[in-house]
């Protein structure tokens, strides 16, 4: 179902997305060398908590996951792009970590991701990659106004991860967002302009160009959460969730300092 909001539930959703992004932010500025995932995912559920907001993750259980989620933020690190389920692992210098969250504040959603390296060693190619997603997702974004189709959206996404040398999948990609995490329109990381759903004043979108660095090819961990490059190469995942408005499209998920 898609989904068209009022403008007191885009506001509602301006509270949602200020969370999600401070909650990231927050996580990025704690992800040192030798922290833990499972130290991410107990800080990202108290400041959850504490912000009286509910995880869209902890009970989620949809046919492509295994079972309930059961925690509060993605940790994808490095050949890991989406759905990255925390575990036992300590942050090396120099990994490639991708965090995503979804919360719901007064019965609205708001999700975001962002990906960065930890620690001192940079790999040029891993912040490219970033570069690449933070670019495509910037030009979704302006392709976002009235009466646009989700095809013009994906055509702009698509059009700069391929001129970078990506490959793209679409199984997985953007989606509308309301009362629920995750609603229609899909919104697929490259397309035809001018084809899908007509884009109108009070819909939401996450928008979330995602790559790797040579494949288009997932593979699921023993987990039956985290999707991985079927080569073991490195990816990048940014995500905005943004609101159609009368003259274009605002970007909900930036920190409430901004």
């Amino acid at each position: 179902m898609i989904e068209i909001l009022t403008s007191a539930q885009v506001d509602q959703a301006r509270v949602s997305g200020a969370l999600v992004a401070d909650v990231l932010h927050a996580m990025k500025a704690r992800a040192t060398v030798g922290t833990n995932l499972l130290e991410i995912d107990a800080w990202a559920k108290e400041m959850i908590l504490d912000a009286g907001a509910v995880s869209c993750y902890v009970d989620y259980a949809p046919s492509f996951g295994n079972g309930p989620f059961g925690h509060y933020i993605c940790t994808a690190v490095n050949d890991a792009v989406l759905h990255g389920m925390p575990h036992d692992y300590a942050l090396a210098d120099g990994d490639l970590l991708t965090l995503d969250l979804a919360v719901l504040t007064g019965g609205i959603a708001a999700d975001a991701a962002i990906s960065f390296t930890v620690g001192e060693k940079q790999r040029p190619e891993d912040l490219a990659m970033i570069d690449t997603t933070e670019r495509a997702l910037a030009a979704g974004i302006a392709a976002a106004r009235p009466g646009a189709k989700i095809g013009d959206l994906s055509r702009a996404i698509g059009t700069v991860l391929k001129a970078d040398g990506y490959l793209v999948n679409t199984e997985y990609g953007g989606h509308g967002i309301g009362t629920t995490m995750h609603g229609d329109p899909h919104v697929p990381n490259t397309g035809r302009p001018g084809r899908g759903y007509q884009l109108r004043p009070g819909l939401l979108l996450a928008l979330e160009p995602w790559i790797m660095a040579d494949t288009d090819k997932l593979v699921v961990d023993d987990d039956g959460w985290t999707l991985r490059s079927a080569t073991g190469s490195r990816t990048a995942h940014t995500e905005h969730t943004i609101a159609i408005t009368e003259t274009g499209a605002e970007i909900l998920t930036l920190p409430s300092s901004r």
